[in-house]
């Protein structure tokens, strides 16, 4: 499968992407969640996607990956304090907002000339995507929300060893062997049980992500901006877009709970519930789950 690569404008941000596909075929942008580089839309769930006829772009967030870094930019306000006006849906300072990375979203469409998109994001690049669908709604054909949430008000909160799994790790300057089995540690805890992946496989997707950038200072900035940026559920009833909404009922890092206040707050929306599924993609339900996002594609108007 021929993947076109090359960085997009939003702005002063250099937006990293990756484009496999007919280019003249239905295109569908996929957008990652917090420090989550592009790798994590596996190649093979990808190349499923052209199979069915689709042209896939999958690309860096702004500070993670090969993206731009906002180098030397501090995260703004008490963390403890931002979190805590975020459960009540409030916003915080940030060093840049969930609405500016949703910009970034429509800057690569713009780059690419391409005027409308399937729009599916997992984990935070749901949130991203949830504001693509209203702030863009021009630029939205449908809208996939995958094990995510609109941080409305008075949502449970992520279970506390999968929060600080993600949250808290060694030190950035920690020897490569380290960071690598931080990382596999993490993906254990937060991902699917009844579909466990071999230790192997996790360590060699942590090393190939290691290896290709590690910027964990950003990861902080993007967190920042999930708790700066407030409640989504605005965003939601703006959006006109047909909407599928997919969650791990196992999912302990993103509660259910999210998924459903997604699909009570967009009109419309369906919500899809796999038993086992934690805060991953796990390979068994690639089909069933491309299924459903493609049910919903063929519902563009």
């Amino acid at each position: 499968m021929e993947i076109r690569e090359g960085k997009a404008p939003s702005g002063d941000v250099k937006i990293h992407y990756e484009d496999m596909g007919a280019p003249g075929d239905p295109a569908v942008l996929l957008i990652m969640g917090l420090g989550a580089q592009l790798l994590f839309w596996h190649d093979d769930f990808c190349r499923k996607l052209v199979d069915r006829g689709l042209r896939v772009i999958r690309y860096d967030n702004r500070d993670v990956g090969l993206s731009t870094y906002f180098e030397g930019q501090r995260t703004r306000g008490s963390q403890i304090g931002n979190m805590a006006r975020s459960v009540l849906g409030s916003r915080s300072p940030a060093v840049y907002t969930l609405e500016d990375m949703a910009d970034d979203a429509a800057a690569l469409l713009d780059h690419l000339d391409i005027d409308r998109a399937h729009v599916v994001g997992a984990s935070m690049g749901g949130m991203i995507a949830q504001i693509v669908a209203a702030r863009h709604a021009e630029r939205t054909k449908t809208l996939g929300v995958i094990f995510s949430s609109n941080n409305q008000a008075l949502l449970p909160p992520p279970g506390p060893r999968h929060l600080l799994a993600v949250v808290t790790g060694p030190a950035p300057d920690s020897p490569r062997e380290v960071i690598i089995e931080n990382s596999v540690r993490v993906s254990r805890i937060i991902g699917s049980p009844d579909y466990p992946k071999p230790v192997e496989m996790l360590r060699a997707d942590a090393m190939a992500f290691y290896d290709r950038a590690f910027n964990p200072y950003g990861i902080a900035r993007q967190f920042n901006a999930i708790t700066g940026s407030g409640s989504l559920r605005k965003y939601n009833k703006q959006t006109t877009a047909p909407a599928v909404v997919i969650h791990g009922k196992a999912d302990k890092l993103m509660r259910p709970s999210g998924g459903r206040a997604v699909a009570r707050a967009i009109p419309g929306a369906r919500l899809v519930l796999f038993d086992g599924m934690g805060h991953e993609l796990p390979e068994p339900l690639w089909d069933d789950i491309l299924n459903e996002l493609t049910t919903t594609f063929a519902q563009a108007v």
